[in-house]
């Protein structure tokens, strides 16, 4: 992948701009040590540090021993005084406990805790609702228990509006790549233009939408007469991200022309 300077945008290998914000990117090569990509113009490998200048030399660093100093043996003084001894210290009178604990009373074992009056029982929480002459009623029709609802997620969907005719192609929601042309023996068209006028211009396989997420990419892949998004023709091996709105021309002439729509 090749990183946009401009908007951090991961492009893939072979992209000359990006798919983005249209940016030109770096050219890149491969690190000579670990073959990780770089750019040409880089002095150090992002990713093992390799020196990339020719001609430069990075000296290897000796690790340095350090030998610790020459103990000898301790020699004890015969001459040095007696350490004194200190006096012992005073044993702390015991403490007197009587009458520190009322909530203990004796038994024959030993001293116990009287045992605190147990907790009242729980009530179980139901969905019914009580009169106040204590008759219960269910919960009302129609409305759901606690916890049932559900979040449903709405799915997006794209389409193609050809210009010329003002006719709406719906887009495929279960394909991750959406083939559009004419009919052939290779690969089958998801969006067949054979239909409308001036469809001879279209090749057979013309490009290819990708869907990636909520993203849509679309990609020439080696038309006859080229693909244009907004009026600019998109080169082989790139693909530009459409936003609704896009105009997309197939063939030169602005002939054949979709509006890209989302709902």
């Amino acid at each position: 992948m090749i990183v946009c300077p401009n908007c951090n945008h991961q492009n893939p290998d072979g992209a000359n701009q990006c798919e983005a914000c249209y940016t030109p990117l770096p050219v890149t090569a491969s690190c000579p040590n670990c073959g990780a990509a770089v750019q040409t113009d880089a002095a150090f490998c992002g990713q093992c540090g390799f020196n990339l200048r020719p001609g430069s030399y990075v000296p290897e660093i000796e690790p340095t021993v350090v030998t610790p100093p020459s103990v000898g043996p301790t020699v004890v003084s015969p001459l040095a005084p007696d350490v004194m001894r200190p006096e012992p210290l005073v044993q702390p009178e015991p403490l007197v406990t009587a009458n520190l604990m009322p909530n203990l009373e004796k038994t024959p074992i030993g001293l116990s805790a009287v045992p605190d009056s147990p907790p009242p029982p729980a009530v179980p929480v139901t969905t019914e609702s009580v009169a106040p002459g204590g008759n219960t009623f269910p919960p009302a029709a129609g409305l759901p228990a606690a916890g049932a609802a559900k979040t449903q997620l709405q799915q997006q969907s794209a389409q193609l509006m050809h210009v010329q005719t003002n006719t709406p192609v719906e887009l495929p929601n279960n394909l991750s790549v959406i083939h559009i042309g004419k009919p052939n023996d290779l690969v089958p068209p998801d969006v067949d233009v054979s239909g409308f006028a001036n469809s001879e211009i279209v090749s057979r396989v013309h490009a290819n939408l990708r869907v990636e997420g909520d993203a849509y990419y679309l990609e020439d892949v080696g038309s006859s007469n080229g693909t244009y998004v907004n009026n600019t023709p998109l080169p082989k091996g790139n693909r530009h991200r459409l936003r609704p709105g896009d105009r997309i021309s197939l063939g030169k002439g602005d002939l054949v022309t979709f509006l890209f729509l989302l709902s």
